[in-house]
């Protein structure tokens, strides 16, 4: 699980900090000292490295009280951490990580699926109602801006593309720019929404393609994508390579 890997990286960096925070002997010289511009620095990325943990796993608003409280607790414990007494120290027994982060992350991520799914059902009566927008069976809404030429796309077949990746908000995700070199994606290998709009399109053509969560990524979402996100994606069709099937012997 990806995700006890990094509590153990980050209870690993702690333990080694905590393990070389000892008394100053007498006469040893303090140029062999950490600098306070060094612990400040530690100490700063040491925040980075929880924060980017916060972050990244979604974990809403946690009690940074209670952060600090485990981070004293585990550097002012007793005793060799291989000990079954060494645990007893604990507010929440650490050797439950696993379990007790998996769970809360389980149901941050159904919250926030169900949240998003409401907003979504929203965003897309408001999409409709946009000029010149069309919706398929599927759920796929989409804005033809220039049809292109009579070369169209298989759903195997390679494509060459620029294109845009926006959230409902407007906010970016990323971006391959027209002065960019176009980008190689094959059909059959990308979310439904992308499989099904691009075949709608010929070489040359722009299309916006509003594409629903259950076209796109789903309940679990992707990286910087929630779960039950739509996604706004601004296209332009370069050109096509067609799928040859290979010969059989």
């Amino acid at each position: 699980m990806k995700a006890i890997k990094i509590f153990a990286v980050a209870a690993a960096i702690i333990s080694a900090v905590s393990c070389g925070n000892t008394a100053k002997p007498a006469g040893v010289a303090k140029d062999l000292i950490p600098t306070k511009g060094e612990i400040d620095s530690v100490s700063y990325l040491l925040g980075v490295n929880l924060g980017s943990m916060i972050k990244g796993y979604n974990f809403g608003d946690v009690n940074y009280a209670e952060i600090k409280k485990g981070m004293d607790d585990f550097i002012n414990a007793k005793g060799n951490q291989r000990d079954s007494n060494f645990t007893k120290q604990f507010k929440v027994n650490p050797e439950s990580i696993n379990e007790v982060m998996q769970n809360f992350i389980d149901k941050r991520r159904v919250y926030t699926a169900a949240v998003n799914k409401a907003a979504q059902d929203t965003y897309f009566e408001e999409v409709k109602k946009i000029a010149g927008v069309q919706a398929s069976e599927s759920g796929l809404c989409y804005l033809i801006k220039e049809p292109g030429n009579d070369v169209k796309p298989g759903p195997k077949d390679t494509v060459y593309v620029h294109y845009k990746l926006s959230l409902k908000d407007g906010s970016v995700i990323e971006e391959v720019p027209e002065n960019d070199p176009s980008v190689m994606l094959t059909l059959d290998r990308v979310i439904p929404g992308w499989t099904e709009g691009l075949q709608l399109l010929g070489e040359g053509g722009k299309a916006t393609l509003y594409v629903p969560a259950e076209l796109g990524y789903g309940e679990r979402g992707s990286n910087a994508i929630e779960p039950n996100t739509p996604l706004v994606f601004d296209i332009t069709l370069d050109s096509v390579k067609h799928f040859v099937e290979a010969a059989k012997e």
